[in-house]
C-alpha cells in the first residue's frame, strides 16, 4: 500500500496541471512551426522591387573614390571599343609651331592628326612634294577640316635663305582684336648653343628650366657642340621638341674642349660622354702597349672604335 499511495502521489495529475500541461505544449509547437509558416506564407507572396531605391544607392556606389576610378576606366574602354568599330573618337590636339617640310613622325603624332593622315603626308614629302604656304596642307587627301582650322594657325615654312634671321611667329594665345585689328606675338630669337645659358634655352617653345639645364650640361661634358644636331642627344629632349626649336639654334663659337688622349688619365676619358668606361679602358690599354698615338686616326686600330664612332669623338680627340 505505501507503494501504490507513492505512484499516485507522483504520477497522478490534477485538473490544474492537466490544462496547465496542455498549454505548455501547445506554446512550444507554436513557437517550434510558427516561424516556418510565416516564412513559407512570405515567399510565396508577389512583390515589387523599388527600383529608385536600387538606383540611388548604385549612384552612391559610383560616387565613392575607388569605384569612380573603376567607372571612368569602364568609359576608357568603352571608348577603345568605339574606336576599333570604326566610331569617331574625339583627339587632343597638342598645338606648337612646325614647318611642315620637316616636322617629324612624332611631332605630326603630337599634333594629334591621324595615322592616316601622317603617312599621306610623308608619302607626299617622299615624292618631292613641298608646302610653299600653310594653306597647302589643304592638298593633303583626308585630312580633316576641323583638324585644318585647329593647326593652320601654327605652320611656319621657315625657307633656307631666312634660316639665320630672327623668326617671328604668333603666340599660343595670339588672337586678332575685331576692334583694333592688332595681333599679339611672341618673337623667338636666334642663339648660339655653344654659348647660351639656361635662361636663353628657356626662351625657346617647348623648353623649361630642367630641359635647358639638361642642354648646358650636357655641352660642358662634351666640351661644346659641333653639330646643332648633338643637342638631340640630350637626356629628356623628346625629338618633336628638338624639331620646333631646331630652327631657332646656330653655332658661332666653334671652339671645343679637346682631351690629349695621349696625356689623359681614364677617369678624364670617363667623364666624357661620347667615351666613357666601354671605350676608355681599351684606349689606355692600347697606349700602355704600343706607346703614345701619333695622330688622332690610330685610334681606329682599336677593335671598339667604328667609322661612326670615329667620326663622333675625333673633334674631340687631340694628341699633343
Amino acid at each position: 500500500m505505501h507503494l501504490q499511495e507513492l505512484i499516485n502521489d507522483y504520477l497522478t495529475f490534477t485538473r490544474n496541471e492537466r490544462i496547465a500541461l496542455l498549454v505548455i505544449c501547445c506554446i512550444t509547437l507554436t513557437t517550434v512551426f510558427l516561424p516556418g509558416i510565416i516564412g513559407t506564407s512570405a515567399n510565396s507572396l508577389p512583390y515589387e522591387i523599388d527600383s529608385s531605391g536600387l538606383n540611388a544607392i548604385q549612384i552612391a556606389e559610383n560616387n565613392k573614390p575607388e569605384n569612380r576610378t573603376k567607372y571612368i576606366n569602364r568609359k576608357d574602354e568603352r571608348g577603345s571599343q568605339f574606336e576599333n568599330r570604326g566610331l569617331p573618337v574625339r583627339r587632343q590636339l597638342n598645338l606648337f609651331y612646325f614647318d611642315p617640310n620637316t616636322l617629324t613622325y612624332e611631332g605630326w603624332k603630337e599634333l594629334g592628326l591621324t595615322e592616316k593622315n601622317i603617312k599621306t603626308i610623308l608619302n607626299y614629302r617622299k615624292k618631292g612634294g613641298y608646302f610653299y604656304k600653310a594653306e597647302d596642307l589643304k592638298k593633303i587627301y583626308g585630312l580633316n577640316q576641323k583638324d585644318y582650322e585647329s593647326i593652320v594657325p601654327f605652320v611656319k615654312i621657315i625657307k633656307l635663305k631666312d634660316e639665320k634671321k630672327q623668326i617671328v611667329g604668333k603666340d599660343s594665345t595670339g588672337f586678332t582684336s575685331q576692334s583694333t585689328g592688332i595681333k599679339n606675338f611672341r618673337h623667338f630669337s636666334i642663339i648660339d648653343i655653344n654659348s647660351a645659358d639656361t635662361t636663353s634655352f628657356i626662351s625657346l617653345p617647348g623648353i623649361g628650366s630642367k630641359l635647358a639645364a639638361r642642354i648646358v650640361i650636357f655641352r660642358e661634358k662634351l666640351g661644346g657642340f659641333y653639330s646643332i644636331n648633338q643637342v638631340s642627344e640630350t637626356f629628356g629632349l623628346p625629338d618633336s621638341t628638338f624639331q620646333k626649336v631646331k630652327v631657332y639654334l646656330e653655332i658661332k663659337n666653334h671652339e671645343l674642349r679637346k682631351i690629349n688622349i695621349n696625356e689623359a688619365t681614364i677617369d678624364e676619358l670617363k667623364a666624357h660622354p661620347y667615351i666613357k668606361w666601354n671605350l676608355a679602358n681599351p684606349l689606355i690599354a692600347y697606349r700602355n702597349e704600343h706607346g703614345a698615338f701619333s695622330s688622332i686616326e690610330e685610334i681606329k686600330k682599336i677593335p671598339s672604335v667604328s667609322n661612326e664612332l670615329f667620326t663622333k669623338i675625333a673633334p674631340y680627340l687631340v694628341t699633343q
